[in-house]
């Protein structure tokens, strides 16, 4: 193709579009200099998340996950800026002095495999040094050892995996020494965990997030993707390690994040009957319309099945969403909270349920009390979720003992669907409900 070379390499990212026939008929006609040019800039190679957001932030954190690409991005980043501040000085800061050699320097995606030809980078282990040619130096730091960045000064840091860092006051030192050249600035990666540092980091004013999956790596092989998938996926392992969530621990939570790990079973015995337990908005757009079947096992445990919860739904549309529920699961009835207008909830329910057995039910207490003997139902093993319910589970994990909610949206519409039901199946009057068959 004649004009594969016309304004160099940098036009051409639809190369990694064409079949394989044709990208071998353009890279033949490239020149060896141009063969060069392309297999170093990282610009084209790089998805969306590696590259740098624009504007004029202190410090760009990346939360991924397992997977995404945050050392070769790091790597890519320090090379960047060695090569636009000749002289510059550079702290490379890891969990441990050797975390940083293995990983951030002489690793597959480190320093010095992806520096370029004309970087003339030079590693010297002895000093803990990469040398480039421009005069440019990146020093390995450990975060184990915060009191070695008490006194250096630099133009930029690399930061990486943040949440394994043992001292905070690593941070404090890094940051205080940032302070050589016109914008001084920090590359955060790390997979998350619910630290005091990454939380302060995180909110920091001159933060700028990038967030992202194992999944956003096209150049991973399929087959690992979807083998972490199955096993992890939606656990509260998988958010983290995979998807780069942030989940948090909510003291006092009546569902804690380990105690829903632990309630989780692959498998569905028999069931001797099936409700879908419902939570309905106190109008149209605002919260979601809680749905969410559970069932009784002939084992005498309850099994949650599925969470067809909708948001910003009319009442026709949740009551559709409520009876398709119900047939997939082949529930006996529904069991819905009356409080929000009982005729209304009973009106639209009778409209999409034809013949399908309604039961309203009306709160005596709040939301977190009356989930109480529910959880603790969970906690002597007699609830089990039938796979992960992310969302579901979040706001339960927002659950606190002694009244309260901490968890995501306004109100736990999910959550109180889900009591509702497991209330009806395991505990019926004894956990403070007043029943109405309709």
């Amino acid at each position: 193709m004649s004009g594969a070379d016309h304004g160099g390499i940098r036009g051409i990212r639809w190369l990694l579009e064409l079949g394989e026939a044709e990208q071998q008929q353009v890279l033949s006609s490239l020149s060896p200099e141009a063969m060069i040019e392309l297999k170093q800039h990282w610009p084209l190679w790089a998805h969306e998340g590696q590259l740098p957001p624009p504007g004029d932030w202190r410090v760009w954190l990346m939360q991924a996950g397992r997977g995404f690409g945050k050392t070769r991005a790091g790597a890519q980043w320090v090379g960047a800026m060695a090569r636009a501040v000749p002289g510059a000085r550079i702290a490379l800061v890891g969990a441990t002095i050797e975390d940083a050699r293995k990983v951030m320097v002489a690793g597959p995606s480190g320093v010095v495999a992806v520096a370029r030809d004309d970087d003339a980078v030079v590693w010297r282990p002895s000093s803990g040094e990469v040398r480039f040619g421009n005069g440019a130096v990146a020093t390995l730091y450990s975060a184990a050892a915060p009191e070695k960045l008490r006194g250096p000064e630099h133009h930029f840091a690399w930061a990486d995996e943040l949440a394994k860092w043992s001292h905070a006051s690593t941070w404090d030192n890094l940051t205080m020494g940032l302070r050589l050249g016109a914008l001084p600035r920090v590359l955060v990666t790390t997979t998350p965990r619910p630290t005091a540092l990454m939380r302060r980091v995180r909110a920091g004013a001159g933060t700028v997030l990038t967030r992202g999956s194992t999944r956003d790596n096209v150049h991973l092989p399929d087959a690992f993707v979807a083998a972490m998938e199955a096993s992890y996926g939606g656990t509260r392992l998988g958010r983290q390690e995979l998807d780069g969530e942030l989940i948090e621990e909510v003291a006092g939570a009546l569902w804690p994040r380990a105690l829903l790990e632990r309630q989780r079973v692959r498998a569905v015995p028999e069931l001797a009957r099936v409700v879908v337990g419902v939570d309905p908005p106190a109008g149209v757009g605002g919260d979601a319309c809680g749905i969410v079947a559970a069932g009784l096992g002939r084992d005498g445990h309850g099994y949650v099945l599925e969470d067809a919860s909708v948001t910003g739904a009319s009442p026709e549309r949740w009551a559709s969403a409520v009876a398709a529920c119900a047939a997939r699961v082949s529930a006996e009835r529904v069991v819905a909270e009356a409080n929000q207008g009982g005729a209304m909830v009973e009106q639209v329910l009778r409209a999409a349920q034809a013949s399908l057995p309604i039961r309203l039910v009306h709160a005596t207490r709040g939301k977190a009390a009356r989930a109480e003997p529910v959880a603790a139902l969970y906690e002597r093993g007699r609830v089990w979720h039938a796979r992960a319910f992310p969302a579901l589970e979040d706001e339960l994990a927002g659950l606190v003992a002694g009244g309260g909610y901490e968890g995501p949206g306004r109100s736990p519409d999910r959550a109180d669907a889900c009591v509702w039901a497991l209330t009806a199946l395991m505990l019926d009057k004894q956990g403070e409900v007043r029943v109405r068959a309709v």
